[in-house]
């Protein structure tokens, strides 16, 4: 096992235990959510793992393979890569003793949706202060094809190419709305940039090479608006996808049991709060008050939230020939074919 990129010591030597966790949420983020769990079990150390989505995956399954001890958690945006994990027998089955979770976030007691993030469209403020911003997809391919071409190499998405998530987002699209082709077409005719994350897209509509951002991670677009008054963001009306994090804990954990408790952590009210509150995660604890939260959310936005369920189906986003035949129609689509 490589060196942990963050170590948490100990609060007591007594005893001492190292739990060992892989996650794409970075580490810095982490940190209270990290501390906070130490305070309930004073004598675990923490190595903590910052670890691209794919590299999650591939270690956990070569170590398990390989019969070397692998993380005692993981957490990870990616949900199909989840999923094949605890589908073909890598993550152990856990009793949620925590609280009635929401039967779409989770999967044979052994994948977890622990966040509630929907994608979103971004914009410029400084930009449309006078203009009227598209709430959903037919108002925003409106916007795309008017004659004039003002936006033209000013719209931002995801690459679908590079960016897992932002495949995955689009796939969902696909099953929604029998349209989607026709705005990643006026995207193509607009001069659309592609960048492999959500950041490269808010950094860009902050400063106003951008004014829009399409399908933007809406957790990470929530932080930024924080910062910044010149970014605004639409859930959109016609329907709103809901990304969700996956926790499990490895079948081949070096400490399954300091595992378990990390992850009951998580889902608690305490853990599901600090997640809220100071990472700005929103929570899918139903027992959880607050804005920031997947009560709040659809009390607000309603049927137009569309989670993603955790559970078999997202494992065939990963069909490598599916998965072929829908990028080759998306780079058709954006050349106007």
């Amino acid at each position: 096992m490589a060196h942990a990129q963050m170590v948490l010591p100990a609060k007591s030597e007594q005893n001492k235990r190292i739990l060992t966790i892989y996650s794409s949420l970075d580490a810095e983020v982490s940190r209270p959510l990290l501390n906070a769990f130490q305070l309930t079990e004073p004598n675990v150390e923490i190595h903590y793992f910052d670890l691209q989505t794919i590299e999650i995956y591939t270690r956990t399954i070569e170590e398990s393979d390989s019969g070397t001890p692998t993380a005692d958690l993981l957490i990870s945006s990616a949900m199909d890569l989840q999923v094949k994990l605890a589908n073909d027998g890598y993550a152990a089955r856990i009793n949620n003793t925590v609280t009635p979770w929401p039967k779409w976030a989770s999967w044979r007691n052994s994948a977890f949706g622990i966040t509630f993030e929907p994608s979103v469209i971004v914009y410029n403020k400084d930009y449309f202060q006078d203009k009227p911003v598209p709430q959903n997809r037919a108002e925003l391919r409106a916007l795309l094809e008017q004659p004039s071409g003002s936006l033209h190499g000013k719209i931002g998405t995801y690459d679908i190419e590079s960016s897992g998530l932002g495949y995955l987002f689009l796939a969902r699209d696909g099953e929604h709305d029998r349209d989607i082709w026709k705005l990643v077409r006026a995207m193509g005719a607009a001069g659309v940039k592609l960048y492999s994350n959500s950041s490269s897209v808010l950094e860009r509509v902050k400063d106003g090479r951008l004014v829009l951002g399409y399908n933007v991670l809406g957790s990470y677009a929530q932080q930024w608006a924080s910062d910044s008054p010149s970014i605004g963001i639409v859930n959109p009306q016609d329907y709103t996808v809901v990304l969700s994090r996956i926790a499990l804990v490895p079948e081949a954990a070096a400490q399954p049991d300091l595992g378990r408790k990390a992850l009951q952590f998580l889902m608690s009210v305490q853990g599901q709060t600090i997640m809220a509150e100071e990472l700005e995660l929103p929570s899918i604890n139903p027992l959880v008050l607050g804005d920031n939260t997947a009560s709040a959310f659809k009390k607000k936005y309603g049927a137009r939230l569309r989670p993603i369920s955790i559970g078999p189906g997202l494992v065939a986003y990963l069909d490598q020939v599916k998965r072929a035949r829908f990028i080759k129609q998306w780079n058709r689509a954006l050349l106007g074919e």
